[in-house]
C-alpha cells in the first residue's frame, strides 16, 4: 500500500469554507492529520472541527484561530475549549449521531480517520474507535486515513469496502495512549457500594472517569460477567485475566467482550489485536435500545457532575459551562432499565471542591436524564434505591447520601420549595 507524506497533504486547498471536518475521537485521534491541520494557515474561513472525547492538546495549545469546534460534548481536553468559549455543543445521544450523519441531518464534508491494518496485512481497520465518523465518511466529499501500522488489528472493525478513502497519509506518531484516572478513597468507597449492586452473571457498561472505572477493580471476586461498553479501558483487561468476565451468560455476542472504543494504553491494545474473545462493535450495537434491551442483568455504571434530590441527572454543565456530554449515558440508562434485572447506576461523590459544595442539589441546572428514568444513584455514604420511589421518599433517600454537612440545608431547601409550591 502507497502512503502519502503528511507535509505533500495540501489542506488549505482540499477544504472548504465552511466544512464540517470530522475527526477521530479519544485514543483514534489521527494526530499526524490533526496536528497538520492545526498548523495549517490560510485555512477556508468558517472551517469547524468536529470532536469527541478528546485526550490530546492537538487544538488546545494554542487553540488555532483558523478554526472553530463543535462537538457532542466537552469530555476531556475539550473542556479546554469550552471554557475558552470555542465550542458550540450538540447536545445528541451517542446513539443518534450514526444515523443523523448517514442521513444528512448532520454534514460532514470532510473526515479525518486513524485506520490500521487487519490480520492479513492488506485490509484496512478501525483501529481503536468503531464510531459514528464511519457514516460520516459514508457521505463526506473528502476522506483523509492516517494509516497507523501500530493499531490493533480487532474483529468486527474492518473498514467498509464501499467508502472510498481519497487520500492515505502515513503515521508518524504512535497511537494515543490515555492514562487510566487515579481512583482515591472517595472513589473506592463509592465502587464498594456499586459493586454490592451488580450481580453475578451481570452485563457490565462503564461510563468514562475515575468514579465508573474505579468499579472494575472491586468485581474481580464477581462471576461470569460479560462487557458490552460504549467505551473500555485497561482495568477491564485484568478482569478477564483474572476469570471474573466470562462473557458466558450473555444473550448476544456470547464469549465475546464488545465496545465501540478502547481508551487506555498499549496493554488495551495488545488484548484486543486479533481477539476472536473481542469485537468493536458500532453504535447500533454498543448503544443501541433492543441490543441492551436483550442482555440480562445490564449494569450501566456512569457518573454525574450533580444530580438533583428528584433523581435528575446533570452530566452536562458546570455553572452553565460545558464539562461533559449526553453521550452515551441516556442509552445506556434506559436500556438498563429495560433489560431483566438491570440496574442503571449513577455514581459520583458527593462534594467537589475540597467539600465545599454539594454534588446532590435541591434542583439541577441540566438535566440530561430525566427523573422517570433514575434507579439508583451511589456516592460514598451510600445508595439511594429510586426505582418506584414517590417524589418525598426520593428526597429523604437523596438526602441521605449527600454529605452529612449539607443535609439540613437540603432538607431545608426541600420543605421551602414545597411550601412555596402550595401556598
Amino acid at each position: 500500500m502507497k502512503l502519502m507524506s503528511a507535509a505533500d497533504l495540501d489542506l488549505a486547498a482540499l477544504l472548504r469554507a465552511g466544512d464540517r471536518i470530522v475527526v477521530g475521537q479519544a485514543g483514534a485521534e489521527p494526530l499526524t492529520l490533526t496536528r497538520r491541520l492545526a498548523a495549517t494557515p490560510r485555512l477556508p474561513t468558517g472551517c469547524r472541527v468536529f470532536l469527541g472525547p478528546v485526550y490530546s492538546d492537538t487544538f488546545t495549545t494554542p487553540i488555532p484561530e483558523a478554526l472553530s469546534f463543535e462537538g457532542y460534548g466537552a469530555i476531556g481536553r475539550a473542556a479546554d475549549i469550552a471554557r475558552a468559549g470555542r465550542l458550540d455543543v450538540l447536545p445528541m445521544h451517542y446513539s443518534a449521531l450514526s444515523r443523523a450523519f448517514a442521513d444528512g441531518s448532520l454534514r460532514a464534508d470532510c473526515v479525518m480517520i486513524q485506520l490500521g491494518l487487519g490480520p492479513d496485512g492488506e485490509h484496512l481497520t478501525l483501529g481503536l474507535c468503531n464510531g459514528y465518523e464511519v457514516e460520516a465518511a459514508r457521505n463526506a466529499r473528502l476522506v483523509i486515513a492516517e494509516v497507523n501500522l501500530d493499531l490493533p488489528a480487532c474483529r468486527g472493525a474492518e473498514w467498509p469496502d464501499d467508502i472510498q478513502i481519497h487520500f492515505k497519509v502515513a503515521a508518524t506518531r504512535p497511537p494515543l495512549e490515555v492514562e487510566t484516572p487515579m481512583a482515591g478513597e472517595t472513589e473506592l468507597a463509592i465502587a464498594d457500594h456499586v459493586a454490592a449492586l451488580v450481580p453475578d452473571r451481570a452485563a457490565l457498561q462503564f461510563g468514562v472517569g475515575a468514579t465508573p472505572q474505579s468499579v472494575a477493580g472491586r468485581l474481580r471476586g464477581h462471576r461470569d460477567l460479560g462487557l458490552h461498553s460504549g467505551a473500555l479501558f485497561d482495568a477491564v483487561v485484568d478482569l478477564i485475566e483474572g476469570g471474573a468476565v466470562t462473557n458466558a451468560a450473555k444473550e448476544h455476542h456470547a464469549g465475546v467482550s464488545v465496545a465501540g472504543m478502547l481508551i487506555g494504553s498499549r496493554r488495551l491494545s495488545a488484548f484486543a489485536h486479533d481477539n476472536p474473545a473481542f469485537r468493536l462493535c458500532p453504535p447500533l450495537v454498543t448503544h443501541g435500545h433492543a441490543s441492551i434491551a436483550a442482555l440480562s442483568r445490564f449494569c450501566a455504571i456512569n457518573s454525574a457532575i450533580e444530580v438533583d434530590l428528584t433523581g435528575q441527572v446533570n452530566a452536562e454543565t458546570l455553572d452553565g459551562r460545558p464539562i461533559g456530554a449526553v453521550g452515551g449515558q441516556v442509552d445506556f440508562v434506559r436500556g438498563a432499565n429495560a433489560s431483566p434485572g438491570g440496574r442503571a447506576i449513577i455514581a459520583l461523590p458527593s462534594t467537589a471542591r475540597g467539600g465545599t459544595v454539594s454534588r446532590i442539589v435541591p434542583q439541577v441546572t441540566t438535566a440530561t436524564c430525566g427523573r422517570s428514568d433514575a434507579d439508583a444513584i451511589v456516592t460514598e455514604w451510600g445508595v439511594a434505591e429510586l426505582r418506584g420511589c414517590t417524589i418525598s421518599q426520593r428526597v429523604e433517600r437523596m438526602i441521605a447520601i449527600a454529605a452529612p454537612q449539607f443535609r439540613e440545608e437540603l432538607a431545608r431547601s426541600w420543605r421551602d420549595r414545597w411550601r412555596a409550591a402550595h401556598e
